[in-house]
């Protein structure tokens, strides 16, 4: 059974909070950070990229040659008809028996605009038509950027457009000096995740570190429930910063 640790994202210290806690494996929902905890597994591993490390491979380089034709823009966290229409579209092409296929355009909304940290909605659009192409919800952390959730259309299959998103994230956190892009998180053996292994400069939050993944066949699935540490273990080593230094 799936379990998770979380904690509520509120008041003046909720960008210092979110900045800490990204840096030990959570992710940010909404209002609401968690960290998969199930009692017999831990194939969940938090993943980022490190900048300084990543080169783009030759298929990467094609990637990034292929899109080319996009534009980016980067707005507030507020969601529009276009960005839901356009979510839909990739839910029901790729993840029609997922979770959120059912979520409504209210939900959507709060999906985005819900954010008490520094948030933006990065959009990928096709320079001559104009038409919308792709869409990232991200957090800007004090030492990366974070790729909330990402989607785009299913029409383009040959683009390799969600690679591309995440190699222009890449390049987002070059211009403004952030070490990191956050991807969220990465299973070994999994088919599915398997395009994380594929960028350079790949770390994964173990035992209480980042470790580098110098080779993705190197990491596999722990789901023995002896090698998972119980949970007041798991809260008693989580490190929370000074909260009491909020500005007033």
């Amino acid at each position: 059974m799936e379990r998770k640790l979380f904690t509520a994202l509120q008041g003046e210290a909720a960008t210092r909070l979110n900045d800490s806690l990204s840096g030990q494996g959570f992710r940010r929902s909404q209002n609401v950070l968690y960290r998969p905890s199930c009692a017999d597994c831990s194939a969940c591993l938090s993943a980022r990229i490190n900048v300084a490390d990543f080169v783009a491979s030759k298929s990467q380089k094609r990637t990034i040659k292929r899109n080319s034709g996009l534009l980016r823009r980067a707005t507030s966290p507020w969601a529009t008809e276009d960005q839901y229409e356009l979510f839909r579209r990739y839910l029901d092409s790729r993840h029609a028996d997922g979770g959120m296929a059912d979520m409504d355009v209210f939900e959507f909304a709060a999906m985005i605009e819900e954010t008490p940290i520094r948030s933006r909605v990065i959009e990928y659009s096709d320079a001559k038509t104009k038409d919308l192409i792709g869409v990232c919800l991200t957090d800007v952390l004090g030492d990366g950027v974070s790729m909330v959730y990402s989607f785009y259309t299913p029409d383009r299959p040959q683009n390799g457009l969600g690679n591309y998103i995440i190699l222009d994230h890449i390049e987002i956190a070059r211009n403004a000096g952030l070490p990191y892009v956050y991807l969220g998180y990465w299973v070994p053996g999994s088919q599915k995740m398997g395009y994380k292994a594929k960028f350079s400069g790949l770390e994964v939050y173990i035992g209480g570190s980042w470790q580098k993944v110098r080779s993705p066949n190197a990491f596999s699935t722990d789901d023995h429930p002896l090698n998972t540490a119980p949970i007041a273990e798991q809260v008693a080593n989580i490190a929370l910063p000074d909260l009491s230094q909020s500005n007033h």
